[in-house]
């Protein structure tokens, strides 16, 4: 497919550059002017993020100013700078994968970008025009900012906090929450795993060149585990009727992130969300047996029986 006719250039707006270059004294005359340009994002980033009180009444200045002479915030935000001093590397990505997706989807209306510093409250938010990326969720697995954390945002979260992560989760964010909704109208595992199959599929033709381990969210080592067992686990889903299970609490192991799967593997040493990762593999497999299938109605498709019964997906 030729790609190269779509016409596409993603800007990356850095507000959380201008938030800090303000002055926190002067913000009555400098943040309407900010609130103007963001709209959406100004307001879910002032209320949201920051909590620091609707921004229809002014009383939030004292919040802000507060927040942005906090001098936790202030390091925080300047090793963002140093990380970050410049997007292009995210712009490039970003602009490939969106031809890649608009070149099937031509009605498609690209957001804007937008970065920002959360506090280690998000990493890749979607609003009502825009997709955000808190840099400050992106710093670096061996950040001095993480290990702090560690309470709220365990090691197995953080050691993707990786700038190589920035284009993936975007495009998963925008994948699951503005393109295809999971419509939760069947709960079976079966359900869970084509859905999250079909996003993975998505993700990986929007981004040909990003590692398979990326897509997923899994280390070398876990990548490796998944496919060297992939036998093993899909004889486990058999063997305990998991397939069609649909108390959630029974299934929700295999589609969350977690250290590992448990029940499978031993020592504690198996990939996590294995439910998503064999969901993939059928989806993978139902394409290539069904050549003429086209990208737009593998995603319309819903019947996860057919994609699963099509797919012959018997793993060796």
């Amino acid at each position: 497919m030729n790609v190269d006719r779509v016409k596409m250039n993603i800007s990356i707006e850095r507000f959380d550059k201008q938030l800090s270059s303000l002055n926190p004294d002067k913000l009555s005359t400098e943040l309407p002017k900010l609130k103007q340009i963001y709209g959406h994002f100004f307001t879910d980033y002032m209320e949201n993020i920051l909590e620091v009180g609707p921004v229809n009444d002014t009383s939030y200045y004292k919040q802000l100013r507060t927040v942005l002479k906090n001098k936790d915030f202030k390091e925080l935000t300047l090793e963002v700078n140093r990380k970050f001093p410049n997007t292009e590397e995210q712009k490039s990505e970003l602009t490939n994968a969106f031809k890649q997706i608009k070149y099937y989807y031509p009605k498609l209306i690209v957001p804007r970008v937008i970065t920002f510093v959360s506090g280690f409250a998000l990493q890749t938010p979607v609003g009502n025009d825009y997709i955000g990326i808190g840099l400050d969720m992106f710093l670096g697995k061996d950040s001095k900012f993480y290990p702090a954390l560690v309470q709220s945002i365990p090691q197995y979260i953080s050691r993707r906090f990786t700038p190589e992560n920035i284009t993936p989760r975007i495009i998963e964010g925008f994948t699951r929450e503005e393109l295809f909704l999971d419509k939760e109208t069947d709960r079976s595992l079966l359900a869970k795993m084509v859905y999250n199959g079909k996003i993975m599929y998505f993700m990986k033709v929007s981004l040909p060149e990003v590692a398979d381990s990326l897509i997923v969210g899994y280390s070398t080592g876990q990548m490796e585990w998944a496919e060297t067992n992939q036998p093993g686990v899909w004889a486990y889903f058999l063997e305990n009727n998991l397939l069609y299970e649909t108390d959630y609490k029974r299934i929700q192991k295999y589609l969350t992130d977690a250290p590992f799967t448990p029940g499978l593997g031993e020592d504690s040493k198996s990939a996590p969300k294995l439910g998503i990762f064999i969901g993939w593999q059928i989806v993978k497999k139902y394409m290539e047996r069904n050549p003429e299938t086209s990208l737009q109605l593998l995603m319309k498709e819903t019947d996860a029986q057919k994609i699963l019964t099509e797919s012959k997906y018997k793993p060796r």
